[in-house]
């Protein structure tokens, strides 16, 4: 029962079409509202030519069959063309002025949706089912099949309330004919209304087992031409495993593509038998009529293109909102990614006073819980570091030590406890003052095709400050790199873009996160594994060169390279979420807990003729 229930309330969108379409207009009105005036003049531009369009031929027989003088009938039949020639040529000008609006309009959208993913909170945006939402969302932006849902949305709004004015205007005009024909006209597409809607419905509840199809094809596909991959690729002869999973893929794809398809056609078909029945019954009445007298051979003309054009209007309507619905539901996307929640802080803290010296830092009592795993990943963990303290965090992989310091960052919230900042809560702080604190380097990081120097500050030309850019580069080992290339601290990097760009190796590309985190420099330094990619000499030079770089800083430095945790104050060492030893190095190693013996095993790495046993070559 509960599980039918929160189906049918996962299948449910997120917002209806009226809300969508009346969204979708405040929205054009507010950025741009000459293109809402355009789009709104095309409505009486467009229900003028197409009853124009019905009137001309029956002008013309009415004309001829009543024998009026030529100058006559050129005077009335000019007049209705010139009026035709008119208005399509004022649409075609709206229409084509319209786009350059629209395209803006689009693009204010895009950009919606790439400063949510800039600025959604990274624990929500970690979630993998939040990830494939904001895929969704982008698609909702971009161009489709020749559709874009955002700017869809309005037009399409437009183009019904343009077709329901056409359908009473022509229904008045077939109303002449029998008042039985309008609502037999209007009652048959109901059915093919309920068909696409059924097969919409559908569509929507499971577009969530696609996306991730195609996620995996759109992965796959960008590896096989990602430059980084390619040595991999060739070396371990992945091709024909990429080629089996890309065709695996596909296949899954494809199945699921024939499935629409094939409700698609049922939609059709049924579309298609229900138009026989409508117009074969109104062009036998009309035929009927003429033959008796009733009405006349221009009057024929007239209601025969009118039902015609009748028709249409219903199809158009019936299309229109079926177009809406799916467009509305590509927008519903939209929507729920761009109101995801931002976990911001309260404000009530002032982060200025902070960022001037080293801050003190408390965990008070802090869990924390990935969502939906069964057991906390940190546990109760509590502990304080002093302003300028620097702390070394250390334990086996899976301990909590990259969890505890995406906490204190504010990348997560804990789901228990505290975290003070001189004794101010960190609820306190909006999220992006809160940032300011921290100068982090994480282990996993990703570069761009800027400049050595755009990369380390962050900024653009006109706001950089290149002189201290290039000493927190040669500050973080740089300084070799620096003087061998010919452009310095401008080299672009990365090949593929750049015929003149550069690439750096994994420990250089290690020091240029590091020189970021030094131009940054915020009272907190956190080093997760700075130096991983580094080979002994260089990591060597880290060291000697630590205690310049984290003076007047609270710092926080995560290595499983313990020799490098005696330029450390104090020792967490973090076991199954806990921390089971805190101390000096020395007084850990006097302790003989389990740091020392971590520290003992890989410090006979280093010693000469040394055999590992079998369980330390494990380990």
């Amino acid at each position: 029962m509960t599980e039918t229930v929160q189906k049918t309330k996962k299948s449910k969108p997120y917002r209806s079409a009226l809300s969508n379409a009346l969204w979708s207009f405040h929205s054009i009105l507010k950025d741009s509202p000459l293109f809402f005036l355009l789009m709104v003049l095309e409505i009486p531009l467009n229900i003028c030519l197409s009853y124009a369009e019905i009137y001309l031929p029956s002008l013309v027989v009415a004309e001829v069959t009543g024998r009026a003088s030529l100058m006559h009938a050129v005077i009335q039949v000019g007049t209705v063309i010139l009026v035709m020639l008119i208005a399509g040529s004022l649409h075609t000008f709206l229409e084509e002025v319209s786009q350059a609006y629209l395209s803006e309009y689009r693009f204010k959208r895009q950009i919606d949706v790439d400063r949510k993913s800039l600025n959604c909170f990274y624990q929500t945006y970690e979630q993998k089912e939040i990830r494939d939402l904001s895929e969704r969302a982008a698609r909702a932006t971009q161009m489709w099949d020749m559709v874009q849902p955002v700017s869809d949305m309005p037009k399409r709004s437009l183009k019904l309330i343009e077709n329901v004015l056409s359908y009473l205007l022509f229904g008045s005009v077939i109303a002449f004919v029998s008042p039985y024909l309008v609502p037999i006209l209007t009652i048959a597409p109901v059915v093919n209304w309920l068909c696409a809607r059924a097969y919409r419905n559908w569509e929507y509840a499971h577009r969530e087992q696609w996306t991730d199809i195609d996620n995996r094809l759109w992965y796959v596909q960008g590896e096989t031409a990602n430059f980084a991959a390619a040595k991999d690729i060739r070396i371990y002869g992945m091709a024909g495993w990429f080629r089996q999973v890309y065709d695996d893929l596909s296949q899954s794809r494809s199945g699921w593509d024939k499935k629409l398809i094939r409700r698609s056609f049922l939609s059709r078909i049924a579309d298609l038998f229900v138009i026989l029945l409508r117009d074969g019954a109104a062009y036998a009445l009309l035929i009927r009529m003429t033959l008796a007298g009733d009405i006349t051979v221009d009057k024929f003309l007239l209601y025969f293109s009118a039902i015609s054009m009748f028709a249409s209007f219903i199809g158009n309507i019936m299309n229109e909102w079926n177009g809406i619905r799916s467009t509305s539901l590509a927008v519903c996307d939209y929507h729920k990614y761009l109101n995801l929640p931002e976990q911001d802080g309260t404000g009530e803290a002032d982060v200025t006073k902070h960022v001037k010296t080293a801050p003190e830092i408390t965990f008070d009592h802090v869990s924390f819980r990935y969502e939906g795993a069964e057991e906390d990943t940190l546990q109760d963990i509590s502990f304080t570091v002093k302003p300028g303290e620097k702390i070394a965090l250390v334990g086996l992989n899976g301990a909590g030590k990259t969890t505890l310091v995406k906490l204190l960052c504010g990348l997560y919230l804990p789901t228990r406890g505290d975290i003070r900042i001189n004794g101010v809560s960190f609820r306190k702080f909006h999220r992006r003052d809160y940032y300011r604190l921290f100068s982090p380097v994480f282990q996993d990081v990703q570069i761009g095709f800027f400049s050595l120097a755009e990369t380390v500050s962050g900024q653009i030309d006109k706001d950089m400050d290149f002189r201290r850019a290039e000493q927190c580069m040669r500050l973080a080992g740089l300084g070799d790199k620096l003087d061998s290339l010919p452009k310095g601290i401008h080299s672009k990097l990365d090949k593929q873009i750049y015929t003149d760009g550069i690439e750096l190796s994994g420990g250089e590309v290690q020091k240029l996160m590091l020189a970021r985190a030094l131009y940054k420099d915020a009272p907190i330094l956190v080093l997760d594994e700075p130096t991983a990619a580094l080979d002994p000499l260089s990591e060597n030079r880290i060291y000697l060169q630590y205690q310049d770089m984290t003076r007047s800083k609270t710092s926080l430095f995560i290595s499983h390279r313990l020799a490098s945790t005696q330029f450390c104050d104090r020792i967490l060492y973090l076991k199954e979420g806990r921390i089971a030893e805190d101390g000096t190095h020395d007084g850990l190693l006097a302790l003989g807990g389990e740091y020392a013996q971590l520290y003992e095993m890989q410090s006979c790495w280093y010693q000469e003729d040394y055999t590992p046993s079998e369980n330390e070559a494990i380990q």
